[in-house]
C-alpha cells in the first residue's frame, strides 16, 4: 500500500469518526425549526446533546455507539491483522451487547440502534449463535462499520468486499441492504486508491463487476449496452440480482457537477432524497455531497451535520467518502482536535496504516 493510499485510507477512518461525533448533538432532528432553534442558524463544531434528546449525557467530541462499534471493529483488524469473524463476534458479545438491556436508550452512546438491539435480542436472549438469525434493518448500519475494513483492505478489493459482506449479514440480512452496503465500500474502495467521484466511477465499478471481482449481477455490455443475441449470462451472474447499487453514484456525481441542477443551499439534499433513516433515503445525499464537495472535507460534512434527520449517518459516511478524497491530512485539525478520543483514534490509525 503506497503512502497515499495509506493517508487516504486514515482520512477515510478519521472523516467517520469526525462525522459520527459532530452530529451527536443534532442528531435526528425532523423539525428543522426546533434544530434551528436548539443550535442556531449553522452548526459548524462539536457540540452535546440537549436535555431529553438522543444520546442525552454525552459530551461534545464523544462518538456515539456506532463510532464505538467502528473503533472496536478496528481493534480488531489491528489485533488480528485482518478481519476475523470470530474474534469481531466475541468482541460484540463481551464489549457492546453486556452493556446493553435491548432497549433503544442503552449502552455505549446512549442509544442503541435496530440492528443491534435485534442482535441483543437473537444473542442475549433467544441464545442464537452469530449467523443464526436475520435481521431487517433498512439502514446504514452496517456500512457504518464496514467502511473500516474497506480501508484496511484498500490494496484489495475482492477481499474487502468479501469480508463487507459477511460482517454485514452478520445483523443485516436483507439482501437489498447488503448490496448497497457492499456498493458503498466499493465507492470508498475507488476513492482511497484516488479515483475520483465523477460519472466515470460506475463504469470503473462495473469492469470489477465483469472480472468477477465484485459479487453482482451484470446482463448489459460495456457501456451498459445491450446484451447481445445469443450470448449466455452464465459468467455474469453474481450473488446480488442487479448492479443498480453501482450505478447511482455516477448518476449523483453528474447531478453534483450540473450547472442546470441547483441544491442551494447544499444541506437541502436531506429534503431531495429524503431526511428519515432507510439506506434509500441516505446513500444519494452522502454521495452529492461527497462529489460536490470532494476537496472541501468542512463543508461536505457541516452540509450533512446541519441536514437534519438521521444526519449522524449522513455525516459519519459523507466524512469517510471526502477523508478519503483529502486524506488524514485534508481534514482541518479543529475537527480531530476535537474529538474527545483524538488520542487513542489517531494512535489506532497508526496501527493500521502508519
Amino acid at each position: 500500500m503506497s503512502e497515499n493510499v495509506k493517508r487516504r485510507a486514515a482520512g477515510a477512518v478519521m472523516g467517520a469518526f469526525i462525522g459520527d461525533a459532530l452530529a451527536l448533538g443534532p442528531h435526528w432532528y425532523y423539525d428543522l425549526e426546533k434544530f434551528r432553534e436548539d443550535y442556531g442558524e449553522w452548526v459548524d463544531d462539536y457540540t452535546a446533546p440537549k436535555k431529553g434528546r438522543y444520546h442525552e449525557g454525552l459530551d461534545a467530541g464523544d462518538l456515539s455507539q456506532s463510532g464505538y462499534i467502528l473503533k472496536m471493529l478496528l481493534e480488531s483488524i489491528a489485533e488480528n491483522m485482518g478481519y476475523d469473524e470470530n474474534d469481531f463476534c466475541n468482541r460484540m458479545d463481551n464489549n457492546l451487547l453486556a452493556q446493553i438491556d435491548g432497549t433503544p436508550v442503552s449502552g455505549p452512546g446512549n442509544y442503541t440502534s435496530q440492528s443491534i438491539r435485534d442482535a441483543y435480542r437473537n444473542r442475549i436472549v433467544n441464545k442464537l449463535q452469530w449467523g443464526e438469525f436475520e435481521g431487517h434493518a433498512d439502514t446504514t448500519e452496517a456500512i457504518e462499520r464496514t467502511l473500516g475494513i474497506t480501508a484496511y483492505y484498500a490494496g484489495d478489493l475482492k477481499g474487502a468486499s468479501e469480508n463487507v459482506y459477511a460482517n454485514t449479514i452478520l445483523t443485516q440480512s436483507d439482501e437489498l441492504v447488503a448490496s448497497m452496503t457492499v456498493a458503498f465500500n466499493a465507492v470508498l474502495w475507488m476513492l482511497i486508491n484516488g479515483y475520483p467521484l465523477d460519472e466515470k466511477i460506475s463504469g470503473r465499478l462495473m469492469k470489477e463487476v465483469k472480472n468477477k471481482t465484485l459479487p453482482f449481477h451484470a446482463v448489459t455490455g460495456d457501456d451498459l449496452a445491450p446484451p447481445k443475441k445469443g450470448v449466455s449470462e452464465a459468467s455474469r451472474l453474481g450473488r446480488f440480482a442487479s448492479p443498480d447499487a453501482l450505478l447511482t453514484p455516477s448518476f449523483i456525481a453528474r447531478a453534483a457537477e450540473d450547472p442546470g441542477i441547483s441544491i442551494e443551499p447544499a444541506w437541502k439534499v436531506s429534503l431531495v432524497y429524503g431526511m428519515p433513516c432507510a439506506i434509500y433515503h441516505i446513500l444519494p445525499s452522502v454521495y452529492y455531497l461527497a462529489a460536490r464537495f470532494k476537496d472541501d472535507f468542512e463543508s461536505a460534512v457541516l452540509h450533512a451535520v446541519n441536514s437534519g434527520g438521521q444526519n449522524m449517518a449522513r455525516a459519519m459516511l459523507t466524512g469517510a467518502l471526502v477523508g478519503a478524497q483529502v486524506g488524514i491530512d485534508g481534514i482541518p485539525g479543529r475537527f480531530i482536535d476535537g474529538l474527545t478520543e483524538k488520542d487513542s483514534l489517531l494512535k489506532l490509525t497508526e496501527r493500521l496504516f502508519g
